[in-house]
């Protein structure tokens, strides 16, 4: 465990648990979170979570954006449900990018788990835009993806970050529970100033 590894965890942690606040903080304790876990993850040779890293970078400076200004008449974005024909998007998305990114890592790198490696990838990049969109369901990807993590940073000898995934899997339901919550106010309001 390294000083680097400390940092990425207590600065991933923050960001995670803000999120599931709705806090705008969330944003900037996750920029410099992903800055950390990309040197994390290539140091353990998992290279496409290493890259991901670098494109939550790109995703948070937007979801950061969406969420101040991503709602109607570009004012602060509400939390919603996804749609069956969003969801099937998704994971669809989910796992093309999954059967890419495992032939591209067999290929062309020396992956210490290639499978794993470029599903948890796919997925985390779908969980992303679901999150920046303020959508409920990315809760259960990101449940389904840290429950994946967890082994392979066992594996991969970083406890502190297996652990982190651990804790972001109860963090993952409170979220999804929080958010659903959230999303059941949100469209009261709306049916009852449209009434």
């Amino acid at each position: 465990m390294t000083p680097l590894e400390t940092a990425a965890v207590l600065f991933t942690l923050a960001n995670v648990w803000l999120a599931v606040k709705e806090n705008i903080w969330c944003w900037p304790t996750g920029i410099v979170g992903v800055i950390l876990y990309a040197f994390v993850n290539y140091e353990a040779r998992l290279y496409s979570n290493a890259a991901l890293q670098l494109v939550y970078l790109a995703l948070s400076i937007h979801g950061w954006y969406e969420w101040l200004h991503g709602g109607a008449n570009r004012s602060e974005l509400s939390v919603t449900r996804a749609s069956l024909r969003v969801l099937t998007i998704c994971l669809a998305s989910g796992l093309l990018m999954s059967g890419i990114l495992l032939l591209v890592l067999r290929a062309t790198t020396d992956a210490a788990l290639p499978l794993w490696d470029a599903s948890t990838t796919a997925f985390s990049l779908v969980g992303q835009w679901m999150m920046n969109e303020k959508l409920v369901e990315n809760w259960l990807i990101w449940l389904a993806v840290d429950i994946i993590y967890v082994p392979i940073y066992a594996y991969r000898s970083s406890p502190m970050t297996a652990g982190l995934y651990a804790i972001f899997c109860a963090l993952a339901w409170k979220g999804y529970v929080e958010w659903k919550r959230s999303s059941r106010s949100a469209m009261a309001a709306q049916q009852a100033s449209s009434s």
